[in-house]
C-alpha cells in the first residue's frame, strides 16, 4: 500500500483567503492530514480559523492537526495536534488523548523518537525543518525512517524537502510523506505540486 500524503500549511492569518487554493488541493492525492498553522491572535479567532479549514479538509476525509494549541482542538472540532518535541508533546498530550491524535515531530536523536512512541504519540515525524529553517542531512533522514519502519509500529510521517525526495522516503519505509510549506510558494500550483507527489508514491492521479 502507498503511503498517505501529509500536508503543512504555512502560518496562516486568513483562512478564508487560503480557502480556493486549500480546495483543489485537496481533491489530489492519497492526503490523509493537513497540519494548520496558524498567525498568533485571540482564541475565538483561531478557533474561527480552523473551522474553516475543518469545513473543507475533514469533507474530504482528510484529518485536521492544529500546530501545537491542544487547547484548542476540541473548540475548533479538529482531529488533534502536532508537537514540536518531547517535552511540548508530555506536557499537552492529555489534552487530547484519547479522543484526539498527538503527533510528535523535533525529535532530534533515536532516544526522542521512543520516548514520543512510549509517551503516546500516535506518529512520529522525521526529517522536517526546525524553527530556523535548519534540516538534518537526507542521508541521515533515510536512515532514521528505514531504522523505525524496521522496529516500531508507531506510524512514521517523513517530511519531503521537495519532490525529488518523495519516492526515496517511500521506499524508505514512511507510512506517511508530508509535503511542507514550500508546495504553497513554488511558481506551480499546489495542485499540480501535489499531484506530482502522489505520482511518486504510485497513486492513480
Amino acid at each position: 500500500m502507498s503511503p498517505g500524503l501529509y500536508l503543512l500549511t504555512a502560518p496562516l492569518g486568513d483562512t478564508a483567503a487560503f480557502a480556493s487554493k486549500l480546495a483543489a488541493v485537496l481533491d489530489v492525492g492519497n492526503i490523509a492530514a493537513l497540519l494548520l498553522r496558524l498567525e498568533d491572535a485571540d482564541e475565538r479567532t483561531l478557533v474561527n480559523r480552523a473551522k474553516t479549514v475543518a469545513a473543507m479538509a475533514q469533507p474530504r476525509g482528510v484529518a485536521l492537526l492544529l500546530d501545537g494549541r491542544p487547547e484548542l482542538a476540541a473548540r475548533a472540532g479538529a482531529d488533534g495536534a502536532h508537537f514540536d518535541g518531547i517535552e511540548a508533546l508530555t506536557a499537552a498530550i492529555s489534552e487530547l488523548k484519547p479522543e484526539r491524535i498527538a503527533g510528535a515531530g523535533g525529535l532530534r536523536s533515536r532516544h526522542d523518537a521512543m520516548l514520543a512512541a512510549e509517551g503516546g504519540a500516535d506518529y512520529v515525524m522525521f526529517g522536517e525543518p526546525d524553527r530556523n529553517g535548519h534540516r538534518s542531512p537526507f542521508a541521515a533522514v533515510i536512515e532514521r525512517v528505514g531504522w523505525w519502519a524496521e522496529v516500531f509500529e508507531v506510524p512514521c510521517v517523513s517530511y519531503a524537502g521537495d519532490l525529488g525526495e518523495v519516492s526515496a522516503l517511500a521506499q524508505a519505509g514512511s507510512d506517511f510523506v508530508a509535503l511542507g510549506d514550500w508546495i504553497w510558494t513554488k511558481e506551480e500550483l499546489p495542485a499540480a505540486l501535489v499531484a506530482a507527489a502522489a505520482k511518486c508514491l504510485g497513486e492513480p492521479v
